[in-house]
């Protein structure tokens, strides 16, 4: 009975992660057809800004000020990259030079970290106490990331169904050209999607940074079970996410306690493959219009 707490409670608080990056990816890929290969080592970053601000003693307030500081500095800089990705597309995703600037911004910020601290793993203690569940210690950031991807789901669903920005972003996802002709300002849509990404991501980041490794080389395995979580949910879809975000943390931890940690991965990339065998458009996706 324990061991299947901690599975079930845990692997569900690293879904919600998963599941925040994956809704992250969303959040651009939405309003741009581009999927930011950067953003498992923005969430480090955000994880590192954690470390690098909170006291070892813990203090709820200083966490509670700075968690939306972090999270504007991470969308003023993935506004800014956004916008010099988006430079040489001219609001076109044909071309395919996103590929190599995302891939580029992630090894660039993984360099950096390199340089500064090292091979070393950074590490930061939790600012609220663990609780029981079911007779079981469980961390609170694994609580408060679930908290974060349930709250990050309603406010995407209202600010795009309830707000004219998000409206007009909705737009663009269904058709540019005709958003475009209909006088709405792509690029600048496009860069706050990349903003609201930041946005995410780095609340996720600061929330998760006692529970998760932060290093030099850690971003690829969070953009990629991110990345696995969007598609088993369904491009776009935010519920999706949530959904395959959860599936893939329970699987994982799972995977990690019976087989061992480098057996997660397999595990992950096993139900990425048995989805898109079933049902390829994911489990809240629909098929995409064939343009003939």
């Amino acid at each position: 009975m324990e061991e299947l707490t901690i599975i079930l409670v845990r692997g569900l608080g690293l879904g919600a992660i998963y599941a925040l990056i994956a809704i992250s990816l969303n959040a651009i890929h939405r309003a741009t057809g581009i999927f930011n290969f950067a953003q498992g080592m923005l969430f480090v970053v955000a994880g590192i800004l954690a470390a690098l601000t909170m006291p070892s003693t813990p203090n709820p307030y200083l966490w509670l000020a700075l968690l939306p500081l972090a999270a504007v500095a991470l969308a003023a800089a993935m506004a800014v990259q956004g916008y010099i990705t988006l430079l040489p597309l001219r609001s076109s995703v044909e071309q395919h030079s996103w590929l190599v600037s995302t891939l580029a911004v992630s090894v660039l910020i993984g360099a950096i970290i390199l340089l500064i601290q090292g091979n070393n793993q950074i590490l930061t203690t939790s600012q609220f106490p663990s609780f029981p569940v079911f007779g079981t210690r469980t961390p609170a950031p694994y609580v408060l990331a679930i908290a974060a991807a349930l709250l990050w789901w309603a406010a995407l669903r209202w600010f795009h169904t309830k707000t004219l920005t998000g409206l007009s972003i909705s737009a663009i996802a269904q058709d540019l050209d005709a958003a475009s002709a209909a006088g709405l300002r792509v690029r600048r849509l496009q860069v706050l999607a990349f903003g609201i990404s930041g946005l995410i991501v780095g609340s996720a980041g600061f929330i998760a940074a006692p529970i998760v490794a932060l290093a030099n080389d850690s971003g690829l395995a969070y953009v990629t079970n991110g990345f696995v979580a969007a598609v088993v949910g369904g491009i776009g879809s935010d519920t999706g996410a949530l959904v395959g975000g959860a599936l893939v943390g329970v699987i994982s931890m799972y995977a990690a306690f019976e087989y061992g940690g480098e057996f997660q991965n397999v595990v992950t990339l096993g139900l990425l493959v048995l989805v898109l065998m079933v049902r390829p458009e994911g489990l809240f996706g629909t098929p995409a219009a064939r343009k003939v």
